[in-house]
């Protein structure tokens, strides 16, 4: 069961602060770095197999990245990572070729909506510079990720997504 709190309002944002049961998506991965950043590519290979994947649970696209342990210690924009484009779903079931199970695992998140074009990083780097600086928490070594649901829209100016940034249970 997820459970939500709202936090101060902090920086111009206003996160909730879930926590999230262990989710079980499907989707492509690849390796990359933010220098040499292929999403773009991996979302746009995985879209026509979504559709042939059993059991989803929604039509939502995760964007999620499994960073190293203590990525954030030392930026380095040259150092990979790991990056999915894929679906909830309910159960393991038979997959397409190219395809692979990822378990999210359970932990607690702040959750924030980015409002504008998916280009606009503006967001993101509030969240880092200004919000989790100036909030309690600390970064969790666990997955970040993405949710593009029915109001994302791309790089267009009304398009929104949801922003989960895993933090440390306090």
């Amino acid at each position: 069961m997820l459970r939500t709190a709202k936090l101060p309002y902090i920086c111009g944002m206003e996160p909730k602060i879930i926590d999230l049961p262990p989710k079980l998506l499907v989707g492509k991965k690849m390796e990359m770095s933010l220098i040499e950043n292929q999403t773009k590519e991996l979302i746009q290979s995985f879209m026509p197999l979504r559709k042939h994947v059993p059991h989803m649970v929604n039509t939502d696209v995760y964007d999620l990245i499994v960073y190293p342990p203590n990525y954030f210690v030392t930026l380095n924009p040259f150092r990979p990572f790991v990056k999915w484009a894929g679906v909830e779903v309910s159960q393991i079931g038979e997959l397409p070729d190219g395809l692979s199970f990822f378990q999210i695992p359970s932990g607690r998140y702040a959750v924030f909506t980015h409002k504008g074009p998916s280009s606009d990083t503006g967001t993101f780097e509030d969240i880092f510079t200004k919000w989790l600086p100036n909030s309690k928490h600390e970064l969790d070594d666990r997955p970040h990720f993405d949710i593009m649901g029915e109001k994302y829209k791309g790089d267009q100016p009304d398009s929104e997504e949801e922003i989960w940034i895993p933090i440390q249970a306090g």
